[in-house]
């Protein structure tokens, strides 16, 4: 499988990248390949060594004006013409999405992916890994927004909330493998 992880370029602590890790390897370890922005530093750095260490592959997709931060020798890299194009490539690439800790650029990320879904533009499953708690107000507004008819899907078929790495990569396995055997895929 293809997994789209969105998360952070910046250097965090251990709270945040000891689980970055362990995803890392459990994607690695099966077989997956990890699609990300393209960076090799912060947290970005740290999944892409995870799952290249544990025999995954990687595909990057980076941006013109960061090309000076991508991360040298993976088997695919892309460098898009701006961010939009980037979005697009991600999400084009990947049969789906792990949203980790990250800033504005991921919380945009997040939500294109969601919008889309909401529309029925992807079926692509998503996980929000809420690492430490970190996305728990994001949650409880996604809440309010769905109890206030602000969703015209139930939330629950938008996002899957994983509160550790094991839950995020098992999710994403059985949805794949529940849409293999009935015949449908991963679009």
């Amino acid at each position: 499988m293809r997994i789209c992880v969105f998360l952070s370029a910046a250097d965090l602590d251990d709270r945040y990248t000891r689980p970055a890790r362990e995803f890392a390897k459990l994607l690695g370890e099966g077989g997956h390949t990890l699609v990300w922005g393209g960076s090799d530093v912060g947290l970005m750095k740290v999944v892409a060594d995870g799952v290249q260490e544990a025999g995954g592959r990687l595909c990057g997709v980076s941006v013109d004006f960061l090309s000076a931060k991508v991360r040298p020798g993976v088997e695919e890299m892309v460098i898009a013409k701006d961010l939009a194009e980037r979005k697009r490539l991600l999400l084009e690439k990947a049969d789906a999405v792990v949203i980790m800790v990250g800033g504005t650029g991921t919380l945009d990320e997040a939500t294109e992916i969601l919008e889309l879904k909401k529309h029925g533009h992807t079926d692509k499953p998503v996980v929000l890994l809420n690492t430490a708690g970190f996305y728990d107000g994001l949650k409880e507004q996604f809440r309010r927004m769905e109890d206030e008819g602000f969703l015209p899907r139930p939330l629950a078929e938008l996002v899957y909330f994983a509160e550790e790495p094991v839950g995020a990569l098992a999710y994403l396995e059985a949805v794949t493998a529940a849409a293999t055997a009935a015949g449908q895929g991963i679009e």
